[in-house]
């Protein structure tokens, strides 16, 4: 009991760590894109001097929102995350499918390996980590589908304004013409504009269903824009060249990145594939490390620290742009 109970304590130890590090890196992206938009106020500042105490003024009312933003996430993360991800189910919903999905989980786990400690793991993962993770890689799947039009659909509402059409009908336009993530947005800015909400809180509600710098950018370019009456069409064509520069640059770093993904795939699935082939060829070799004991004690220590290299890994090629 007492080695089960240090193996949890160590499992439960990195997943703490794990968070924390993740949660760091959000907090430094978002430091990251706050002090890219400082440097553009500064800028403007030294251009023109009249509207020094307004820039301010936007910057205090942006950090303000990023500040209440993040605690609104951090309170209702769960929340937050399912709308991201663009699933139409409640909290409660949420919580009884991962309840069948622990269950599903924990009885494969059992009918395979008839191991309590495993059983447990499978429990706990099913119930915690695994319906997480999946609404997770459904949110980064809707994102990477919102980047893939967000750049076109500015320019298409810049022309639209150049053209003389208002600023909510060339919302709504491009609500109709582009399907997917981009229209629901898009669409869901036109609607908070029908029932009197500014355009700058929509779009600032809207950063918060889509946590992406690109769609914050576009939030902090329409406040500037309400503040100081500059060409909104000059804005958005500017966001969008901005917004393709960067979507080339995390192109180039995801090919340049590719060969240390790969590797680290490779190492990972080793120990698995060699156990995996020694369990066909060998099954008494191998099945010694699966008896009560040292072997047990030497299989949960391969895998704990497998698992806390993994995490380095990841950490080592995840880059943050």
């Amino acid at each position: 009991m007492l080695i089960i109970f240090g193996i949890a304590l160590l499992i439960s130890i990195a997943f703490g760590t794990y968070l924390v590090l993740d949660h760091q890196s959000k907090v430094e992206k978002k430091e990251r894109a706050m002090s890219v938009i400082g440097h553009k106020i500064e800028a403007k500042e030294k251009k023109n001097k009249e509207n020094t105490n307004n820039t301010k003024n936007i910057a205090k009312k942006l950090k303000d929102s990023q500040i209440s933003d993040t605690k609104k996430v951090n309170k209702k993360s769960l929340k937050i995350l399912i709308m991201q991800a663009g699933m139409k189910i409640s909290i409660v919903q949420f919580w009884v499918l991962s309840f069948f999905s622990s269950c599903i989980v924990t009885l494969i786990v059992h009918l395979m390996w008839h191991n309590n400690v495993l059983t447990i793991l499978a429990a706990i993962i099913g119930l915690l980590g695994l319906p997480k993770m999946i609404v997770k890689m459904k949110a980064k799947k809707r994102q990477k589908m919102f980047l893939d039009e967000f750049s076109d659909a500015l320019e298409a509402m810049a022309r639209l304004l150049k053209a003389g059409m208002p600023v909510g009908e060339a919302i709504a336009m491009c609500s109709r013409e582009y399907a997917g993530p981009v229209g629901q947005e898009m669409g869901r800015i036109y609607d908070a504009q029908k029932v009197g909400v500014e355009l700058s809180t929509a779009a600032n509600e809207v950063a918060l269903r889509m946590p992406l710098t690109e769609m914050r950018m576009l939030a902090t370019a329409l406040v500037i824009q309400q503040q100081t009456g500059s060409s909104l069409s000059e804005v958005l064509e500017n966001l969008a060249g901005t917004i393709r520069a960067r979507y080339r640059l995390k192109r180039k770093i995801v090919a340049l990145s590719s060969e240390a993904k790969a590797s680290a795939m490779i190492i990972g699935s080793l120990p698995l594939l060699v156990m995996g082939g020694l369990k066909l060829v060998n099954p008494v070799y191998i099945g010694l490390l699966f008896q009560p004991g040292l072997g047990q004690m030497m299989l949960y220590a391969a895998a704990f620290w497998m698992f806390i290299g993994v995490m380095v890994m990841r950490q080592m090629i995840n880059f943050k742009i």
